[in-house]
């Protein structure tokens, strides 16, 4: 038996190079917090069979400090992005009842957080729940790639992450444009590396 051919993993230096990856503008980004929100995004989400998913919670600053997230839910096609907020508790049902749906793939990457806070958080355990970083290492990248290191090896584009948004409120009732625009595009980067790896 051959050894399984090795790939290298771009190095962030080689990613800074590279050309901005085409994220999903405002246009393409619903903002979900209501019970009617909630089911209008996911008869649209319905209609494919993968989704992209991440979660964002409120960061932690202190040793001992529990979360109580996740505070927001992201899902994608290849075409929009949903953020869910969960202060509502009809919007949570919502989320997650599409969580737990079998039907649907929801493929991301460093999802173990995500999916305890989840189970947590809204009593479900999510179903059908693909970690990209697994596939990578399966077609031989010997560490994880993680969306910035997937996005630069499939679509030779450098993934933007603002640091500011990343380590932002995400608790808060009124989410920023930049939140938005950083949660909505981890979760369609994710859709969109599914399709490239020709996954079904």
């Amino acid at each position: 038996m051959t050894p399984r051919e090795q790939h290298p993993t771009p190095s962030k230096d080689e990613i800074a190079l590279l050309e901005p990856f085409d994220r999903l503008g405002m246009d393409r980004i619903v903002l979900v917090n209501t019970a009617r929100q909630a089911r209008e995004a996911c008869a649209e989400l319905i209609d494919s069979a993968v989704w992209g998913f991440d979660t964002e919670s409120k960061p932690t600053f202190f040793k001992d400090q529990l979360s109580d997230g996740p505070h927001i839910v992201q899902l994608a096609n290849l075409q929009r992005a949903w953020v869910f907020q969960l202060h509502d508790p009809a919007c949570r049902e919502q989320v997650a009842a599409l969580l737990a749906d079998a039907h649907h793939t929801k493929a991301g990457f460093g999802l173990g957080d995500d999916t305890k806070r989840i189970v947590s958080k809204l009593a479900v355990e999510p179903a059908s729940v693909l970690e990209l970083n697994t596939v990578f290492r399966e077609r031989g990248y010997r560490k994880d790639m993680g969306v910035k290191g997937a996005v630069a090896v499939l679509f030779n584009r450098r993934f933007l992450k603002s640091k500011k948004a990343a380590t932002s409120n995400w608790a808060n009732p009124h989410l920023s444009e930049s939140q938005l625009v950083y949660a909505a595009n981890d979760a369609y980067a994710a859709a969109r590396v599914f399709d490239a790896l020709g996954l079904r």
